[in-house]
């Protein structure tokens, strides 16, 4: 491992030890006596982001609810967590060590697009380590070579990205200018949303770390386009739209999901005088599973979670749990193929929050089948390991300063 990768390892990993239950319907070779579920948490947690934290907590929120009801196969989970940054490099690094010296069974991350190809192309698939995403969106992973060992409990952007081009149609635009991170996750939605748009579009590719974006402003504003949507994590946007409300270029703005948050609100100011809207992982309207989690979430936490993709780590952790306990086995192979039954049944449907996963594991241990309605989405999965529905939420910004979900929009439904 390189010497930066091993600092960050020694700063950020983690070990929680807790309690499971036993159980189990598979033929395969149970679990050694007194061997434990490990499972990695691969998140960036550089820079102190309050997203990957929040994450953190809805992960940590399932393997409590877990440990709450007794475990998985009686055994204790063992959760090893470690910093993938945004560097692609440091991710494969990190994944290696924590399937070759932690021993980890399963993983749930990396956050990102970029990580995750690298990831399960080179260390989680060749390995036969079952790995979902709670919130890698490109469409390019649905192809990824990874002998079926990748999943994502968030939708694709090849849902996400005609939605982002309806609102924007909605809202009276028909010529625009566009600026996207040029990885697999910003080329993936900037796609989707280019085969979805119906007008005028001028779009331009940029890197991260840039001191101006002045010169790639000027030259789609140049076309005469009247708003601006912009493709980017939240350091780089919120230096991009104060970059276009100083120089007068821009006021109208469309984002993706990467910047919907605090964060984006606290780098603008209070003094942000424009429009803005966009797209975030919706949440199920009416959805028990989803009001039950949310019950939770404020009990633990006093409130509801600002970032996105946190049900979606909650059900990242219970999807492997359960098809552990389904398996009988700690084996990658026999966890992979209990994925798709946990999640899309036949079987007792079963909820998130402590009584839900409670029940769930019960049923399990008795050899029942489970289909579990995730607190995010109902995790039915296609051959892929992509979701075969689920929902995509749009908001606004409100005059006085607030995020407001206007709309939920199903997908595959």
């Amino acid at each position: 491992m390189r010497p930066v990768a091993a600092v960050l390892w020694s700063a950020l990993a983690l070990s929680l030890l807790v309690a499971m239950s036993c159980g189990g319907d598979a033929d395969d070779e149970p679990a050694a006596d007194g061997e434990a579920l490990r499972i990695g948490l691969l998140l960036n947690f550089s820079g102190g982001s309050a997203r990957s934290e929040e994450r953190r907590q809805g992960f940590e929120l399932a393997i409590k609810h877990i440990n709450d009801a007794g475990g998985v196969m009686g055994r204790p989970v063992e959760v090893v967590a470690a910093d993938s940054t945004l560097d692609p490099e440091v991710a494969v690094e990190a994944a290696r060590r924590l399937v070759e010296e932690e021993g980890i069974h399963a993983l749930v991350g990396p956050s990102s697009s970029a990580n995750s190809l690298r990831v399960v192309a080179e260390v989680t698939g060749p390995a036969g380590i079952p790995t979902i995403s709670p919130s890698a969106t490109s469409p390019e992973l649905t192809g990824v070579a990874d002998r079926d060992f990748f999943f994502r409990t968030a939708l694709s952007d090849s849902a996400q990205g005609p939605v982002l081009a309806r609102v924007t149609r909605e809202m009276g635009f028909d010529d625009v200018g566009m600026i996207y991170r040029d990885d697999s996750w910003g080329r993936g939605l900037a796609d989707a949303f280019a085969q979805a748009w119906e007008g005028g579009l001028q779009s331009v590719a940029v890197e991260a770390d840039r001191t101006s974006y002045l010169d790639e402003l000027r030259a789609i504003t140049d076309a005469g386009t009247q708003a601006l949507v912009v493709i980017t994590f939240n350091t780089e946007g919120v230096m991009i739209i104060r970059e276009a409300l100083e120089s007068g270029l821009y006021d109208q703005f469309a984002l993706g999901d990467a910047m919907v948050g605090d964060e984006v609100l606290e780098g603008l100011g209070s003094e942000f005088e424009g429009g803005m809207f966009g797209t975030l992982p919706g949440r199920h309207p009416g959805g028990e599973s989803t009001a039950a989690w949310e019950r939770a979430y404020a009990a633990e936490h006093g409130g509801q979670p600002q970032a996105a993709y946190v049900r979606e780590a909650y059900d990242a952790a219970v999807a492997i749990a359960l098809a552990a306990q389904a398996a009988g086995s700690l084996d990658g192979v026999a966890i992979r193929d209990k994925l798709r039954s946990v999640g899309g049944g036949p079987g007792e449907k079963a909820i998130a929050g402590a009584d839900g996963i409670a029940a769930a594991l019960s049923a399990l241990s008795e050899g029942r089948q489970v289909d579990y309605e995730g607190a995010a989405v109902s995790m039915d999965w296609d051959e892929n390991g992509d979701l075969l529905s689920g929902h995509i939420g749009i908001w606004r910004l409100t005059e006085d300063g607030e995020v407001e979900e206007v709309e939920v929009v199903g997908f595959g439904e």
